[in-house]
């Protein structure tokens, strides 16, 4: 009789603690990643900073997913259904860093080249577009879909956070250009607007560019003077932890590494 007691409050404990382990399964929250190939490359010898973020997080508290996809503009992530597949599981109590701003400069049109492009500033301007096939776009700003990002991924009860673009290895009289005067402004006026936190991917390392020097730098960018090496990622990973940081209110800090004392 009492073997049998056991036996079942054996069982019981088993099955509880199955359905316990499920349910903090379920409920690992997940930082999912958005962007480019400055953000996720898988090509030899480069790397983008969404691939080594991960290191910096406690992954047993939060999963990291990076979805970003070299080549992409925040108007082809979303024409491309790239920004669906992460709405299909996108939960609450989630997070979204996105960082864009480098693939769309070109004009928005029909060719090659226009493909990627987008209306320039935050407003709500549109152009419509007629391809070979008939088939008609509108596009928008670079706020305007960043927007879209932050709404949507607000519906589903998630959290958005904004970056800047990463600098490029780029010089002028011994400083880093900035991208203060439009992508990276955008990106801050969107993330003001929408009330989300915004890290100035941009500034945070090229002030790190400086304080190195070009020729330190210059060994971070294997080919061009867009796309890093793993060790040009990881600083842009600490700069993006740095500015997370910066508002030690924001709940994803909770599940940063804890440094060992």
């Amino acid at each position: 009789m009492q073997q049998n007691r056991l036996l079942t409050s054996a069982l019981v404990i088993f099955f509880v603690s199955i359905l316990l382990s499920g349910f903090t399964q379920k409920t690992k929250p997940t930082l999912y990643i958005i962007g480019d190939s400055t953000v996720r490359n898988t090509n030899e010898g480069y790397g983008g900073w969404g691939s080594y973020i991960a290191e910096l997080f406690d992954t047993t508290k939060i999963s990291v997913s990076n979805q970003a996809m070299a080549g992409r503009s925040t108007r082809t992530f979303i024409k491309e259904k790239r920004w669906d597949k992460v709405l299909s599981t996108l939960k609450p109590g989630d997070f979204v860093i996105m960082q864009f701003g480098h693939n769309e400069g070109s004009v928005p049109d029909t060719s090659k080249a226009g493909y990627r492009g987008v209306l320039r500033g935050t407003g709500d301007e549109t152009k419509e577009l007629t391809w070979e096939d008939g088939e008609k776009e509108t596009v928008h700003t670079y706020g305007w879909y960043l927007r879209k990002f932050v709404k949507e991924a607000k519906e589903k009860g998630a959290t958005p956070i904004i970056a800047s673009m990463i600098p490029r290895n780029q010089w002028k009289d011994g400083k880093v250009p900035r991208a203060d005067k439009d992508f990276g402004k955008w990106a801050m006026e969107t993330a003001q607007t929408e009330n989300i936190l915004f890290i100035d991917l941009n500034k945070i390392t090229a002030e790190k560019y400086e304080k190195m020097g070009p020729e330190k730098v210059k060994t971070l960018f294997p080919t061009d003077h867009t796309h890093t090496n793993p060790e040009g990622a990881r600083i842009n990973a600490a700069s993006v932890v740095e500015g997370l940081k910066m508002n030690k209110k924001h709940p994803l800090n909770k599940y940063l590494k804890k440094k060992k004392s």
